[in-house]
């Protein structure tokens, strides 16, 4: 096998590594961290009344909207949630 032969198998392989890895880091959805307060409301506040309430909510802040809502008027304010505990970040298992 001459030199110029190795040298283009070699090339060959590695453009197609690196574009193989390329897409694959783009398939990949991006590693993300808790919403910020601000973002849940901008998200979920669908009529823009600066609460959420249980219909609009889902996820976690649905799951423990009543232990969320310490006033108790069917609403969530921005304190509200701010001072809620924060989701662990991992799934539950299904089952």
């Amino acid at each position: 096998m001459s030199a110029k032969t190795m040298l283009i198998g070699v090339t060959t392989l590695a453009i197609t590594a690196i574009s193989c890895k390329s897409q694959q880091a783009s398939s990949e959805p991006a590693k993300q961290g808790p919403l910020s307060v601000d973002a849940i409301f901008s998200k979920m506040d669908s009529n823009k009344d600066g609460l959420l309430s249980k219909t609009e909510v889902n996820g976690p802040l649905k799951e423990k909207f009543t232990e969320i809502d310490t006033n108790k008027d069917g609403f969530l304010s921005k304190e509200e949630v701010k001072k809620a505990s924060k989701p662990s970040g991992k799934r539950p298992q299904r089952q």
